[in-house]
């Protein structure tokens, strides 16, 4: 390992934000693969910032990275502006690197995902936040596992 590589990097959180629900997932300690962590039934920022802030703290979470739902065209919308200001509110909040993920389709490759099992409807509303949630994530984890300089060395030097 380098010495200027960090030995407990910490987790990332990925979020899936909805006006009534915000899905939750985190990533292994390593940010390597993401796990669904819950459904947060929002009410207000102030109670849903105290639950992010739990969950940052259980999880020693040390960035976060929030769904950026783009317009297919990859423009911005009424909803990516709203994401826009909540990842400001956030990185005032929390002081920790928060980062927009386009989420174009996370949504629906959840739901066909989940068409793929006998889930009832009622149990698909309780899973389907959480899971968007984790595709954001791991698209992010992947992402950035392609792109780090450690990878794109090994690949030189091989």
């Amino acid at each position: 390992m380098n010495s200027g590589e960090n030995p407990d990097p910490g987790r990332i959180l990925g979020l899936d934000v909805g006006s009534r629900r915000m899905g939750i997932a985190v990533s292994d300690p390593l940010g390597i693969t993401a796990q669904g962590l819950t459904t947060l039934h929002r009410r207000n920022r102030r109670q849903d910032f105290q639950a992010l802030r739990q969950l940052l703290r259980e999880h020693k979470v040390r960035e976060i990275v929030v769904g950026n739902p783009l317009r297919m065209s990859g423009e911005s919308g009424a909803q990516s502006e709203k994401m826009t200001e909540f990842v400001s509110q956030l990185r005032h909040a929390f002081d920790i690197p928060v980062h927009l993920w386009d989420e174009r389709l996370s949504t629906a490759e959840a739901h066909r995902l989940l068409d793929e099992t006998a889930m009832s409807d009622r149990r698909r509303t309780e899973v389907i936040d959480k899971m968007a949630a984790v595709l954001i994530l791991q698209s992010f984890l992947n992402a950035r596992h392609v792109s780090s300089p450690t990878q794109q060395a090994d690949r030189e030097i091989s």
